[in-house]
């Protein structure tokens, strides 16, 4: 039997099991949606006992498979704010209104923490690709903020998420008639299913257009903090992701192109008991226990493991 036919007739078997035949698609068809009834039992699991709330959204882009545990609550966003500010700043570099290889003056006034960017010496210039590669990849705050404002402030990026079908996904910070906002959710705030759709969007080339896809999806790629969700993916596989952290508040929204087929997913929390800065803290690992159980659900034939235990290369 060839390596194709035993996929096709283990997916087959996995799609019974999961409720039947239309929870599957074809090797690279996409399917319609459909709660998996066994990934929902696994996955709940992980929400079990939190100390705090928790909410996760998975979704298998090829079959349908579906999961969900507080998909449609606000979470606060963290860093994740990072992934709408990316997308409203593309759409007006496809607008012609920016050039992203326009280079930006940088000045003392932009300042807002000891960052890479925020280290700058007034009237250093730097490209503006250089500035977004700062925000995902290291997650730069005052680059972040910088291009915020460069995006179209928070109104500008509000009415993108708005127009775009995004209507919980808002940014709170410097956004005027957002301040009570701010005060309970901080710079943003989402929704599981929102964020991991948003994501999913720029996957399929329909965020702003094919081009700016790609692109955005090049620089999601690029990870610097990948001790969570990331660290629970093979290194040969290609996984998109951002991540978000505050005191009471952990979250991440990813996007993994496994061999049965690309799955997103997006977990958050809020009023965490467990407030820590350490590997251990319990939003940290419920993301990487999650991140580990999909895996290994979608790709049960897999060698690979994650070796959690060796901590020497955890930043």
């Amino acid at each position: 039997m060839g390596q194709g036919v035993r996929w096709w007739v283990g997916a087959v078997a996995a799609c019974v099991l999961a409720g039947g035949l239309t929870a599957c698609a074809a090797p690279g068809l996409a399917a319609s949606p459909r709660q998996d009834r066994i990934l929902q039992q696994q996955v709940e699991t992980v929400a079990d006992g939190f100390h705090g709330t928790i909410g996760i959204y998975v979704r298998h882009l090829t079959r349908g498979q579906t999961a969900a545990v507080n998909a449609d609550s606000v979470f606060p966003t963290a860093s994740m704010v990072k992934v709408p500010i990316l997308c409203a700043l593309f759409d007006r570099i496809a607008r012609g209104e920016l050039g992203y290889a326009q280079e930006l003056v940088f000045r003392d006034s932009l300042r807002y923490d000891d960052g890479i960017t925020g280290s700058l010496r007034d009237s250093t210039r730097v490209p503006l690709a250089e500035a977004v590669m700062l925000m995902i990849t290291l997650s730069d705050n005052t680059a972040s903020l910088w291009l915020q404002q460069l995006a179209g402030t928070g109104i500008g990026i509000n009415a993108w998420l708005d127009s775009n079908g995004y209507p919980q996904t808002r940014v709170n910070a410097r956004t005027p008639g957002r301040q009570a906002a701010r005060q309970t959710w901080g710079w943003g705030q989402t929704t599981p299913r929102e964020m991991a759709e948003l994501m999913a969007s720029i996957h399929a080339g329909k965020t702003v257009d094919a081009g700016a896809s790609e692109e955005m999806l090049r620089v999601l790629s690029r990870h610097y903090w990948d001790d969570e969700a990331v660290a629970q993916v093979p290194p040969t596989v290609h996984v998109a992701a951002k991540s978000g952290a505050v005191s009471a508040a952990r979250s991440e929204v990813v996007l993994v192109d496994a061999p049965s087929g690309a799955y997103v997913f997006c977990v958050a929390t809020r009023d965490q008991q467990d407030q820590r800065w350490e590997y251990d803290n319990e939003g940290y690992v419920a993301i990487r226990r999650l991140s580990r159980l999909l895996w290994q659900y979608f790709e049960p034939d897999g060698a690979w493991t994650p070796r959690d235990d060796d901590r020497r290369w955890v930043k």
